[in-house]
């Protein structure tokens, strides 16, 4: 059994240093890895960074991360992602990471991911120099995120996760508004977690959705924004056979 504790949109400024750190001194006792999935500060700046680093460091199980769109609003992405890796988290973005837990092979896929929408009411590369670049940064994310997964498969992990800030399925935005599902995610997400295999996908960024969702090939989906999980972080096992329970 591989033990997952996952969490996003913490949206951490200099206000909330120890907030979280109670909750997550107890990881160690009931989970083997944790997942940050993405808006894990308000504006991207290196300051707040320095508060989500002290927050996840030495945390005694290995924390992976993504950014989330909040994480890029001040340009310095690249030096949010620098000070958490110095606090020793893993941040994805096109790659991956392999975990040993019990002597198994773990495996976590990593990126943001974009919006675009999701089948049937997608937009699509053509038109408009602007429209084409939204479309293709939502396919180079996808693209990204199932070269990562298939080299997981390639590698021999037992174990494979999908870790998004942008949902793959618009089932775990079930009570966000409808005009904004375009927004919250991506059906060519979706696409490559079921070409490549997965065991769970976790995301983040819908605030106002629903925890749990599934592809339409079977992989089992859930939303661990804050705001929906109301917790410190959610609790998944999953079983050396790929299922998942909450």
């Amino acid at each position: 059994m591989v033990r997952v504790a996952a969490v996003g949109d913490i949206h951490f400024g200099p206000d909330c240093r120890g907030l979280l750190r109670p909750a997550f001194e107890t990881l160690p006792e009931c989970a083997d890895v944790l997942l940050l999935a993405g808006d894990l500060t308000r504006h991207g700046t290196l300051a707040e960074a320095e508060v989500v680093a002290e927050e996840v460091s030495g945390l005694g199980v290995p924390v992976v991360a993504v950014l989330g769109n909040h994480d890029y609003h001040s340009e310095q992405e690249a030096g949010v992602s620098r000070i958490l890796a110095e606090a020793d988290v893993s941040v994805l973005e096109g790659d991956s990471v392999q975990l040993t837990v019990a002597g198994h092979k773990v495996g976590i896929a990593g990126v943001k991911g974009f919006c675009g929408g999701f089948a049937g009411r997608s937009a699509g590369e053509f038109g408009e120099p602007e429209m084409k670049t939204f479309v293709r940064t939502a396919r180079q994310g996808a693209s990204g995120l199932g070269r990562a997964l298939g080299e997981l498969t390639a590698d021999g992990c037992e174990v494979r996760i999908a870790l998004t800030h942008f949902s793959p399925v618009p089932d775990t935005l079930a009570g966000e508004p409808l005009e904004i599902y375009p927004f919250l995610g991506s059906y060519l997400l979706a696409e490559a977690i079921d070409e490549q295999g997965a065991d769970l996908a976790v995301h983040g960024h819908a605030h106002l959705g629903t925890e749990h969702g599934m592809t339409s090939g079977g992989v089992h989906v859930r939303n661990v924004a804050q705001p929906v999980i109301d917790r410190a972080f959610a609790l998944y096992d999953i079983p050396l056979n790929g299922r998942p329970t909450p």
